[in-house]
């Protein structure tokens, strides 16, 4: 993993120490709490409903054991004792106080963390595969080049104050594990022929009010030139992007006004200023980055173990949660395992103190002290040994982390919705934990296969829901909450956007609306198809007939 250099270090301390004085302010009335908000957002810090929020930032994903120790730490001091874990794969506090907000900064930097652009109109947390540098499938490793664009990004001075927020995603496998494609930007990275690194740029995904996928703008893009390509994009969303209505400010727009060929041609244009200029990569510096993302020490092993294999045969329990939470390695003798954070009467995503501390020790005993964090909010250790898997299944059975349904059902994306969000018009965390408590057995979860759920509490989309196969989304009739359900989304290298299919339900409503949906699908599947595959072939009119036929919704 990346270590911070001493200049790292020191523009954290130094952020800390510059807060620590704007936060004073603020408590002394020196600052209004208008002249307070871009400051503290920079930070991280939002005012939801009942406290403030903190946004931590956990780059492309990784942590260090003693990172997560102290997550779980600020989880207990400053919090009511445990964390959210997001779908940009950053940590959220729920209930913190302004006055201790910048311990807290003080606390993370001392692990080389921060919340720096967390928020705000600004180039967010990059993102990248859960499994990056372990997956079979991989072609590039993906971390060195989030990691030059996280360098590259953080405190640039020309995009500090963008039209609205921007995120960014870099896949380096043939499978596309972290939606993409619903990026502000998004990168692919491949080898020519000549087995060099080269990119193909992404730009104009996005989901919220107005959900587009993203298209792809450049092809080949020689790994030299990944900064001023990105560059010349930001600068011509920052020229052309809308201003005067934050609704219509996402670089998606723009994309869609100017047409992406049209907008490919205006970044072409601005990058030959650009081009081979000081932004250009030299392989020193790929060189000075790559060296942190090395492979651990990795002992040398047979594919198979005997133990492993003998526990799979007598343990059905565990054979299951192999199957659902256990991925293949690039290593022979190692798997990646994926620990589920979803599990009854638990928010999807929340994670407690002693639960934190515990994935720490796991990760030192069994996965050289690193732990990886999913956009789907749950966590992963890229590197057991499989004969150890036993032994942390069991452990993650007794800490609540071994719900065998990665991918399934109740694999449950989530944001936190009405119970904390000041911007929700409906509660997500209630709906998720009556959806789960309605398919308990999971027998009958498991032979559904792959259905990926995604809730949103209001149109910002922060669940993802427009790219699930069922999605769900909290929607306000005459102060009342209600939702509403599409049907058909994918993400990955085939995302598309969900269809609705119809006038929304109430909160008591959902748990039978699914049910509905669901027996439809199974009616209707032949030969264990995929839900998507099934609602493909049978398009949404008979979902829609099924789950409007006993009533007559009141709302539109």
């Amino acid at each position: 993993m990346y270590q911070y250099d001493q200049y790292d270090q020191t523009i954290v301390d130094e952020r800390v120490e510059q807060y620590r004085d704007q936060v004073r302010r603020r408590l002394s009335g020196e600052l209004s709490e208008e002249e307070f908000r871009p400051l503290r957002l920079q930070n991280g810090l939002y005012m939801q409903r009942h406290a403030y929020m903190h946004r931590i930032a956990v780059p492309y994903g990784n942590l260090r054991s003693d990172q997560l120790r102290m997550l779980a730490r600020i989880a207990r001091e400053h919090d009511r004792g445990y964390g959210h874990f997001t779908t940009r794969t950053n940590i959220q506090y729920n209930w913190i106080k302004l006055e201790e907000t910048p311990e807290i900064l003080a606390k993370l930097a001392s692990v080389q963390m921060h919340a720096i652009q967390t928020s705000g109109n600004d180039i967010r947390n990059t993102t990248a595969d859960q499994f990056a540098g372990v997956a079979p499938d991989e072609i590039v490793d993906p971390r060195p080049w989030a990691e030059i664009l996280r360098q590259w990004s953080t405190f640039h001075p020309e995009f500090s104050w963008l039209p609205r927020k921007f995120k960014i995603a870099v896949c380096g496998s043939k499978e596309d594990r972290i939606a993409v494609q619903i990026h502000d930007l998004g990168v692919y990275l491949d080898r020519d022929a000549n087995g060099e690194v080269v990119a193909s740029i992404l730009a104009g995904g996005g989901l919220g009010r107005t959900p587009i996928v993203g298209k792809i703008i450049k092809r080949g893009l020689p790994w030299q030139h990944l900064l001023t390509y990105c560059e010349a994009v930001l600068r011509v969303y920052n020229r052309f992007g809308r201003r005067d209505n934050m609704f219509k400010a996402r670089i998606k727009i723009l994309v869609k006004a100017l047409t992406p060929a049209k907008f490919a041609e205006q970044v072409e244009e601005e990058w030959q200023h650009l081009k081979d200029g000081p932004s250009t990569l030299t392989q020193a510096e790929l060189d000075r980055v790559s060296q942190y993302f090395v492979p651990p020490a990795y002992e040398k092993l047979a594919d198979t173990d005997a133990s492993y294999e003998k526990h799979l045969l007598e343990n059905r329990g565990f054979a299951r949660w192999v199957e659902r939470n256990v991925r293949t390695h690039r290593v022979a003798g190692y798997a990646s395992v994926t620990l589920s954070l979803k599990f009854p009467g638990v928010a999807p995503g929340d994670a407690t103190d002693k639960q934190m501390e515990a994935v720490a020790d796991w990760a030192d005993e069994y996965s050289f002290g690193e732990i990886r964090v999913s956009h789907e909010q749950n966590l992963i250790l890229a590197d057991v040994k499989k004969r150890d898997l036993f032994a942390v299944w069991e452990k993650a059975k007794a800490a609540r982390f071994a719900t065998p349904t990665i991918g399934l059902l109740t694999d449950i994306i989530a944001c936190p919705g009405g119970d904390f969000c000041s911007l929700a018009n409906a509660k997500s965390i209630p709906i998720a934990l009556a959806i789960q408590d309605r398919f308990d057995d999971l027998d009958y979860v498991y032979d559904l296969g792959d259905l990926s759920l995604n809730i949103s509490g209001c149109i910002n989309s922060c669940g993802h829901h427009h790219v699930a196969n069922i999605g769900i989304l909290g929607v306000d009739k005459d102060g009342a909450e209600w939702y509403q359900v599409s049907l058909g989304g994918e993400q990955g290298m085939g995302a598309r956007l969900g269809r609705v299919i119809g006038p929304s339900f109430s909160a008591e409503e959902m748990p039978d609306v699914v049910q509905r949906i669901i027996d439809t699908f199974v009616e209707n599947r032949i030969d264990g198809e995929r839900f998507s595959d099934t609602f493909d072939r049978i398009g949404i009119a008979p979902f829609k007939a099924r789950v409007y036929a006993s009533q007559q919704p009141a709302h539109a």
